[in-house]
């Protein structure tokens, strides 16, 4: 088994190069490449995440859907793992992924804590252990078999955001989805930003118009309307 991680960014100049550091020193030899999809913004990522060994492409178009896709589409290991820029990954994630395939899953994620100390932060965390749609997303990481990627054809482009559950919901149709009982880290910036309650309500309105059939348009400027996004971008599903 090889490893291909793939990191979408935007703005992701303070975290990129410790991520992938700590990719690079877990991995071994059974990482690949870590490869970067760059977005554009107004910082260095693209040099930061170049000269800490990274593989990094540029797109033109934003959403991590496109991001994503075409990070896959150069891997060159048989599983792919995308993960998010801000998040802190478990050191025991090559094992990890290696033991869920060899029990006949084919896709997965983890669990996650965020690096705040708030107890209601707590709370949304606890959730993230249970079989449902609703806690899943993008922050918890995703390893998939590059095989079964390609059949499923990729993340759905027309998607700037939701496209984490978009795609978890076609692959669970198909394959095994495993959930890693191990907590990665995600950062409680956009809480800090913004405000707990804010954020819950954002993400709620926005899953529940999702999945009434509103238009992808339609849910970045009710998100972008409750919540203040402007130096990340609305680009991918929400935490």
């Amino acid at each position: 088994m090889r490893i291909s991680v793939v990191i979408p960014t935007y703005n992701e100049e303070q975290n990129i190069s410790w991520l992938i550091g700590e990719l690079r020193r877990y991995g071994g030899t059974k990482l690949a490449e870590v490869i970067v999809v760059d977005f554009p913004g107004q910082d260095r990522t693209t040099e930061v995440a170049e000269n800490a060994g990274a593989k990094v492409i540029l797109v033109d178009q934003p959403g991590r859907a496109c991001q994503m896709n075409a990070g896959a589409k150069i891997a060159t290991g048989d599983v792919l793992y995308f993960v998010h820029a801000d998040v802190r990954i478990h050191p025991d994630y090559v094992a990890d992924i290696e033991q869920a395939l060899a029990e006949g899953y084919t896709l997965g994620c983890y669990r996650y804590q965020f690096d705040s100390p708030r107890w209601l932060l707590k709370i949304n965390a606890f959730f993230v252990r249970f079989d449902q749609i609703w806690s899943r997303g993008g922050d918890q990481t995703l390893f998939i078999t590059k095989k079964e990627f390609d059949q499923l054809e990729g993340y759905r482009e027309n998607h700037r955001v939701m496209e984490d559950y978009e795609f978890i919901i076609r692959a669970r149709k198909q394959h095994r989805f495993k959930i890693i009982p191990k907590n990665i880290i995600v950062s409680a910036r956009k809480y800090e930003e913004n405000s707990y309650f804010r954020v819950n309500l954002a993400n709620a309105v926005v899953l529940w118009m999702y999945f009434r059939g509103a238009s992808q348009q339609k849910l970045i400027d009710t998100y972008k309307s409750i919540i203040k996004t402007e130096k990340y971008g609305v680009k991918s599903t929400f935490h």
